[in-house]
């Protein structure tokens, strides 16, 4: 299971209910639901971990893993927009039920991180993998920023987005960066973006009608066919030797902020909320070793 998956079933938990006049049994009903299916999504995805991922490989003592050098920490990135993501919505989905505001904190932050980390215990036990610590930092990091916000500010002011694009670099490790479009997108960090997206006027209440229009920070890094060192030799179609440098780089963007955008249909709101993981394609600048450059449209 991905970690797109993972997120979009903490949105159904958020929005899956009916649309209902608000009362006390509607409230109730809801909360029996919200229990019923998060118990049923977190023990059937689990079970279905352990029988489509973790079979493969043979089990053995719980050990440590240490991968914080891989991938430009392209990974651990992605660690950190999951948790945050699914604090955010799960934090949402107990606000739907009317649950109190100090449940809401703890729970709705502290359900994806446990979560994430029974995930990482199965690593632990698997031959193929092991407990990643770097990997529970950055899940610990994630889930903190949604929290914090939320006891802070009631709200999250700033938000981990991810967008990707094609970088043409899986064809040449396509085990392990993707043999399709849709596996690409989870596996290919050479096209990855990750984003802080804030917006100046969230912080100011005078101008709040703005609080959809956002500045964004992004990170991403390039060049990498393996995890560590492109040891293995690549050759183009002609047999010539590619070389392929790895960098990382930075990015400067706007973007929007789609859940505070001024509209009152109820199906808009509960997309809006959805699709607000994702960063809006605009003009952007980015900085790398290779020096500055402008992007009229960057993804």
């Amino acid at each position: 299971m991905n970690r797109l998956l993972l997120i979009f079933l903490c949105w159904l938990l958020c929005y899956g209910s009916r649309a209902e006049e608000d009362s006390t049994a509607v409230f109730a009903k809801r909360k029996k639901a919200f229990a019923i299916t998060s118990t049923a999504l977190t023990t059937g995805s689990l079970f279905y971990l352990n029988q489509a991922w973790y079979s493969d490989y043979s089990t053995g003592k719980f050990h440590f893993f240490q991968d914080a050098d891989e991938w430009m920490q392209m990974d651990k990135a992605g660690h950190f927009f999951t948790t945050y993501q699914m604090a955010r919505l799960m934090t949402g989905a107990m606000q739907n039920c009317r649950i109190s505001e100090n449940k809401t904190f703890w729970w709705g932050g502290l359900i994806g991180l446990t979560y994430m980390t029974a995930i990482e215990v199965m690593d632990g036990f698997s031959k193929g993998w092991g407990f990643s610590t770097s990997d529970m930092v950055a899940n610990v990091a994630g889930t903190s920023l949604a929290m914090l916000q939320q006891k802070g500010w009631r709200a999250q002011k700033i938000i981990l987005k991810y967008s990707y694009s094609k970088s043409g670099l899986a064809r040449y490790n396509p085990s392990l960066l993707g043999n399709s479009p849709m596996t690409q997108i989870l596996k290919d960090y050479n096209g990855q973006k990750y984003w802080l997206t804030f917006s100046p006027f969230a912080f100011s209440k005078s101008q709040a009608k703005w609080r959809w229009l956002c500045v964004s920070v992004g990170y991403g890094a390039s060049g990498m066919i393996n995890a560590t060192a492109n040891t293995k030799p690549v050759f183009d179609p002609s047999g010539n030797l590619l070389v392929f440098e790895r960098y990382r780089s930075g990015y400067l963007s706007l973007d929007i902020d789609l859940t505070h955008l001024p509209t009152k249909k109820p199906w808009v709101k509960k997309a809006c909320s959805l699709l607000n993981l994702l960063k809006v394609p605009f003009p952007a600048v980015s900085f790398s070793r290779f020096g500055t450059k402008f992007h009229p449209f960057l993804y």
